[in-house]
């Protein structure tokens, strides 16, 4: 082995050693229709309400976070953000979709929208905890 292990939690290291795995995907699949995704909704002066962002490519997309603004919680926001990122996955191509979520956040909101649990991670973040990943048919 050449080169000392030395520790960076830089993001910009993070950055480079994503470039790295991202190259060598591209030598295994077509990685060109990787897109973002992102939605909000704000109020008239501007205020965020609620947001999801992920990302599609292939047959999937992958949604990293949803939040809803507390005062916005159980009005439908989460719904219909959640609706609109499924719709637009499903038009560029995607045929499910995957997200992941911890026990004390929303499981039940996205099960009673057709989600499916696919595996559980036990004692996630903590001794107790449980992150759940799930996904949905598109």
């Amino acid at each position: 082995m050449e080169g000392a292990i030395v520790e960076d939690e830089s993001a910009d290291f993070a950055e480079a050693i994503k470039a790295q795995i991202a190259a060598f995907n591209a030598e295994h699949w077509d990685a060109s229709k990787r897109r973002p995704l992102g939605l909000k909704s704000v109020d008239a002066d501007g205020r965020l309400l609620g947001g999801i962002s992920g990302r599609t490519f292939g047959n999937w997309c992958m949604i990293d976070y949803l939040w809803v603004d507390e005062s916005c919680r159980g009005k439908g926001l989460g719904k219909a953000l959640l609706a609109e990122a499924e719709a637009l996955a499903k038009s560029r191509g995607c045929k499910a979709l995957l997200l992941d979520t911890l026990d004390f956040q929303a499981p039940a909101f996205y099960l009673g929208r057709g989600y499916v649990e696919v595996w559980c991670q036990q004692d996630y973040p903590f001794d107790g905890g449980k992150r759940l990943y799930l996904v949905k048919a598109l």
